[in-house]
């Protein structure tokens, strides 16, 4: 690594006037960057903002020059005003060049896993498959940090932000933040015009860098510097002043007007200066008759052919585009570079000499040459063999012709957009499509992938677009059409919308034809009911569930599903548990989830595997559900869906760790799926979940303030979504409200809850424990109450005759019982909690007992039963419940007394 000296004593290079500052603040951060030996300093965010012209390109040309020098490894990229529709054209840029550096063994290290998913975004596999945007955004994550940690330290610099790809930008927008955790110095320059979907760049990269330096235009002298080395040292003082006049101090355009000083042989003397605001208006406007005049038709119609292409341009292809032959691409090469358009790069490409110069030759194009060139582009960018997801961005460019083949290629497009994570560039094509227009008989075919396109990230879309597929006259078949309304059905039930979702396969499977497909949306239609918290006739469904499931024969492939629905239903019922873990068990094949069940298969989604091992998990079967659970974890890792799906996998997770009391390990879990959560959209019900048992695990951990706090932070309270929350919402809202000491406010949630879930039919004591808490509510005023109430909840869990949610009863009930009875409950609590895998509750309960035994005069037993119950709340990471054992634990053994003086 070279040596390094005082930042602030490096010469600034002479043609970046009054760029000094900013310079300097770049020298100081790679210092900072490279300080260390190892390589381990900590980066930080360097972001240059100005409008265009003020010399953006210029400082990052020399971060890039002082980076290299200090012996950073340097990744470019410069976003492009043609290729935004290009997914992840910036991402490519920066990442080829070092993967193509990498031999086989360490291509292995720094992909990784991720290669599958990184691979078709960065250019390095074809398209294949649909891959969550998310898990490429993770895996793009993963493969940086690796470069970072094997080619350290590592300065990322990005010219011309502001027209960067989306899904770039989304990508840049993550790593931005987590970045500043490793050896690696961020430098962004952009203009600040960015589109209304870019406000989470505004909010962590503009809002937070750490330099950040807004470019202004020259002074006066500085202008005057520019003229004298142009034009000559005996440049008048009053044309050198008009220069700044007229050009606002603006670096490209004072460039630009002193070309056409030259160009014009006007002489800088101050006689001539009232000549220079038309030359400027001249060189700022550069319209087609300047650049007609200027270069000529051949000459011109290759730079337009150049401008098409953006940045990095191959000349063959530029030529291509422009019908030019060698021999006339050639001539016209050497014209752009005598006339400062175009320069040539080290790997023999072409390069627009400024921006504005791409920007203002692409705009001179009249309106229908530059959409039929566009036609062209895209015939050239495949021929070339650069496949669609290139030429596509052509192709959205051209004037709608009703031409078939234009439908099928920016279908095919669509489809490879959504191989690589870029759902966003699929629906521009299947737009594009629709305006073509493509044929009746295909029409529904395009809005039917449009809405599946929109699937996972804007669920709006996908119901807008999947109406408009059924409702065509000239419809979808009927396979197809079966599984619209199921991808309808869930984007409704995404957006809350459960009973719209459970209707529209109900009043579909009316229309469909017996067999298969009528089968799934009458399947479907249950599994959407049976989510819904409020139905007026729940035990009704209930019934007709288990009549449609003995209905079933075993060669429908339908009687998996069917049968977790039913278990599902079951366990919410809070019936005998045995019935409900024999569906469960019919559900698998050798203990194992059946393919049409599996985590990433979309016949059904993730809600059935969900549904079966969280069955498993509230009968005490923890080896069922963490064998399900952790397979959810892998087969979405596995598969890059690292959105909501692996959010919701981490939920479950973090659900069982609380149920076994491993509550760090819960509390660890839930903050990750409620990050998950807020990547998507606030109020979903991954969002509920997650807050839901987050919260409880905060409470079990002594927590309530911070529990409270979490709820008033996310909205969790009324109103509440029409799909049941794990665990169910109202019941939690009331237990935080009695555990801030609201017992009046605490009773009126926990009965209205109470109310509606008997009215559904649910009785489950460990998903809605709502008796025993209503108990512990009202003990005070109405003792009588409470002892019915706390008696109730205990049959309840016997009916079901699971351990857990019995001795959590027992434990709940014991709370408003006086002497011998209450330790008698509390008794058989420990008895029936040590059987489980409910080891908080377990502690809980030989605290309690250790309490009650204290006040009955036991103190040998109490004192027993306290250690116990402090080992274990202390194994669980419940710090409330160790400090209550410890308290109760000191008041048993008397203060020790100093002996008597001598």
């Amino acid at each position: 690594m070279a040596e390094q000296g005082d930042p602030g004593d490096r010469p600034i290079a002479p043609h970046l006037h009054e760029r000094g500052e900013e310079i300097r603040s770049a020298a100081e951060a790679v210092d900072a960057l490279c300080r260390d030996a190892d390589g381990a300093g900590i980066g930080e965010l360097l972001l240059y903002l100005g409008p265009a012209g003020l010399g953006k390109t210029a400082v990052l040309t020399e971060v890039r020059r002082l980076a290299k020098r200090e012996g950073c490894t340097v990744l470019f990229a410069r976003g492009g005003e043609q290729q935004r529709n290009e997914p992840f054209h910036v991402v490519r840029q920066l990442l080829q060049p070092v993967a193509a550096a990498l031999d086989e063994a360490e291509r292995q290290q720094v992909f990784g896993r991720w290669f599958d998913i990184v691979g078709p975004a960065v250019g390095l596999l074809p398209p294949a498959g649909q891959l969550d945007p998310q898990g490429v955004r993770d895996g793009l994550d993963f493969v940086l940090t690796q470069v970072v940690r094997r080619r350290g330290p590592l300065a990322v610099i990005v010219d011309d932000l502001h027209w960067a790809d989306l899904e770039s930008l989304q990508w840049l927008t993550a790593f931005a933040v987590r970045a500043r955790e490793l050896p690696v110095l961020l430098v962004f320059a952009c203009r600040d015009e960015f589109p209304d979907e870019t406000l989470a760049f505004r909010q962590n990269v503009v809002g937070r860098a750490d330099r950040r330096h807004e470019l202004r235009p020259l002074q006066p002298a500085s202008v005057a510097s520019l003229v004298r080395g142009s034009l000559g040292d005996t440049a008048a003082e009053g044309f050198c002043r008009q220069v700044w006049a007229v050009t606002g101090g603006n670096p490209y355009e004072t460039a630009a007007l002193l070309r056409e000083v030259h160009d014009q042989r006007l002489d800088p003397v101050e006689e001539n200066a009232e000549h220079l605001r038309e030359l400027a208006s001249a060189a700022r406007g550069m319209t087609l008759r300047h650049w007609l005049d200027k270069l000529g038709p051949s000459t011109l119609r290759f730079a337009w052919a150049a401008s098409m292409i953006g940045t990095d341009i191959p000349p063959e292809l530029a030529a291509g585009i422009a019908a030019q032959g060698p021999g006339a691409a050639a001539e016209s090469v050497r014209e752009l570079r005598r006339h400062r358009v175009l320069t040539s790069t080290s790997e023999g490409r072409l390069e627009f000499v400024h921006p504005l110069i791409a920007t203002s030759v692409y705009q001179s194009m009249p309106t229908g040459t530059r959409t039929g060139m566009h036609g062209v582009a895209a015939t050239e960018v495949e021929n070339a063999g650069l496949g669609l997801l290139a030429a596509s961005r052509h192709l959205l460019e051209t004037v709608p012709d009703g031409d078939h083949e234009t439908v099928h290629k920016l279908r095919t497009a669509a489809a490879e957009h959504l191989a690589i994570g870029a759902p966003e560039a699929a629906q521009r094509c299947l737009q594009r499509a629709l305006s073509e227009p493509p044929d009746d008989r295909d029409r529904a075919r395009v809005l039917y992938e449009l809405g599946c396109s929109a699937l996972l990230t804007n669920p709006a879309t996908t119901v807008n677009q999947l109406r408009l597929a059924l409702n065509e006259k000239h419809g979808l078949g009927p396979e197809l059409r079966v599984d619209a309304t199921f991808r309808l059905a869930q984007a409704l039930a995404h957006s809350n919308r459960l009973g719209e979702a459970a209707e529209v396969c109900a009043e579909e499977a009316v229309r469909t034809a017996p067999g298969v497909g009528r089968l799934r949306l009458e399947v479907a239609h249950f599994m959407f009911a049976v989510f819904r918290r409020e139905d007026a006739d729940g035990p009704g469904r209930s019934r007709r569930l288990a009549e449609f499931g003995r209905g079933l024969t075993a060669d429908s492939g339908l009687s998996g599903a069917v049968a977790v629905l039913r278990c599902w239903d079951l366990t919410l019922r809070g019936t005998d548990v045995t019935e409900a873990i024999a569906l469960a068990e019919s559900a698998l094949q050798d203990g194992r989830l059946p393919p049409e069940l599996g985590w990433t298969n979309t016949t059904w989604g993730f809600e059935l595997p969900g549904v079966l091992g969280i069955s498993y998990l509230y009968a005490d079967r923890i080896d069922r559900a963490e064998a399900l659970f952790e397979e959810a974890v892998l087969a979405y890792e596995v598969a890059g869906w690292s959105g909501g799906h692996l959010g919701f996998a981490y939920f479950l997770l973090g659900l069982l760790r609380f149920r076994c009391g491993r509550l760090v390990e819960a509390e660890d879990c839930l903050r990750r799926a409620l990050r998950a959560a807020g990547r998507i959209a606030p109020g979903i019900p991954l969002q509920w979940f997650a807050v839901g048992v987050l919260a409880d695990t905060l409470l079990a951990r002594g927590r309530a303030d911070e529990a409270w706090e979490l709820a008033q932070e996310h909205a969790f309270g009324p109103p509440y979504p029409t799909v049941m929350v794990l665990p169910d919402a109202p019941t939690l809202y009331g237990r935080l409200l009695l555990a801030r000491g609201d017992r009046v406010a605490a009773a009126e949630a926990l009965t209205e809850s109470g109310a509606a879930l008997d009215a559904r039919g649910w009785r489950n004591t460990v998903w809605a424990p709502w008796t025993g808490h209503l108990a512990l509510a009202v003990a005070t005023q109405e003792p009588e109450w409470a002892r019915r109430l706390a008696a109730e909840a205990v049959r309840r869990a016997e009916q079901a005759g699971v351990d857990s949610a019995v001795g959590s009863a027992l434990r709940l009930g014991a709370a408003v019982e006086d002497g011998p009875r209450a330790v008698t409950m509390l008794e058989e609590a420990v008895r029936r909690l040590e059987r489980s895998p409910a080891r908080y509750e377990h502690a809980f309960a030989l605290v309690d007992l250790g309490v009650a035994l204290a006040g009955a005069g036991r103190s040998a037993d109490a004192e027993t039963s306290l250690g116990l119950g402090l080992k274990l709340a202390l194994d669980c990471g419940a710090d409330g419940l160790s400090a209550r054992a410890r308290t109760a634990l000191a008041a048993l053994r008397p203060p020790r007394t100093a002996p008597p003086a001598g």
